[in-house]
């Protein structure tokens, strides 16, 4: 155990001193999908979750040229336990529509979680494909014979890989990841044209304080940085009443006051919905004043794995 620890540490440790540069999307409810930010919570929870995330940034902006709505994002992920290996699985695919560029991310991760007595350290991979889609369509040229635009590839698809390392415990999680280490580069038509996509350190952190019998509240944090010289943050707060209902705030550094809220369905409460409303606080004139995004995860039933049937008689059948 003592040496997976230094093991892992030293490895990111190593990483840590890597050219980080540029942002992923930045989800307010991302306390609800840490798949999305690091590999190591594949499976982590113990069940299978499906996770549905939509996400319309600056709603209503419309650029000077180009296409107006802002910045309108999809999530969709999977993860589950792999029992008997004591690891777990994890699977998403996001699609970000910015302007006239279109990426997609579909990424599959794995991760081994090694238990230590109510905790439990995991370590985890990722790897997977971006595609970059190009609307030639939507630039204003300048110059009819402009080569750029003119060579400019509509498609590209380049290979992508994370690690990461998450801490677990009842009460409270703390992780960290290393995203889009390949920092795959796509071109524009020209040599001295190039657009690497991010690779960033991401750590996020929570920890659950029970109020009273009914109430309980998770405040929580993500760190994203950028060569240990620029970073940004989001930091939340939210009240659970009853396992039922939740509601909260959340800061996002040099962008937005967040107000989030939420339901739980059914008596287990295996399906969630949630909303949250972002008000633009900074760069006002440069942005539209408000985000919108809806978060909607469902929990499989747990699935016995001792593999014996149960077989019920009348007689003993309450």
């Amino acid at each position: 155990m003592k040496k997976l620890v230094q093991l892992a540490c030293v490895f990111l440790l190593i990483l840590s001193f890597q050219r980080l540069s540029g942002q992923d999307v930045q989800f307010s409810h991302y306390m609800f999908n840490n798949l999305f930010n690091n590999p190591a919570y594949s499976g982590v929870e113990g069940y299978t979750k499906l996770t549905a995330m939509h996400r319309t940034q600056w709603a209503g902006y419309t650029p000077t040229n180009g296409s107006p709505g802002g910045i309108n994002s999809q999530l969709v992920s999977l993860t589950t336990p792999i029992m008997r290996y004591n690891s777990g699985f994890g699977f998403y695919v996001l699609n970000d529509d910015i302007a006239e560029h279109n990426f997609i991310q579909v990424q599959a991760s794995g991760a081994y979680h090694l238990g230590i007595k109510e905790s439990k350290i995991s370590i985890g991979f990722r790897g997977g494909v971006i595609t970059h889609n190009i609307n030639k369509d939507g630039y204003v040229q300048i110059d009819d014979d402009d080569p750029v635009i003119e060579n400019l590839q509509p498609t590209q698809v380049r290979p992508d890989f994370s690690i990461g390392v998450n801490f677990q415990h009842k009460d409270f999680y703390v992780g960290a990841a290393f995203n889009h280490l390949i920092e795959a580069e796509f071109g524009f038509g020209a040599d001295e044209t190039r657009n690497p996509y991010p690779k960033d350190l991401l750590l996020t952190a929570g920890y659950t304080f029970p109020i009273n019998y009914d109430i309980n509240l998770t405040p929580s944090f993500l760190v994203r940085t950028t060569e240990f010289s620029s970073y940004t943050f989001d930091v939340s707060a939210i009240a659970t009443y009853k396992d039922k209902i939740w509601g909260g705030v959340s800061f996002r550094q040099q962008e937005a006051v967040i107000l989030m809220a939420g339901y739980s369905f059914f008596k287990e409460n295996t399906l969630k919905l949630g909303y949250a409303f972002d008000y633009t606080v900074k760069a006002q004139s440069a942005k539209s004043a408000t985000s919108h995004e809806v978060m909607l995860s469902y929990r499989l039933p747990a699935i016995s794995t001792s593999g014996k049937k149960v077989v019920r008689t009348p007689r003993f059948r309450h």
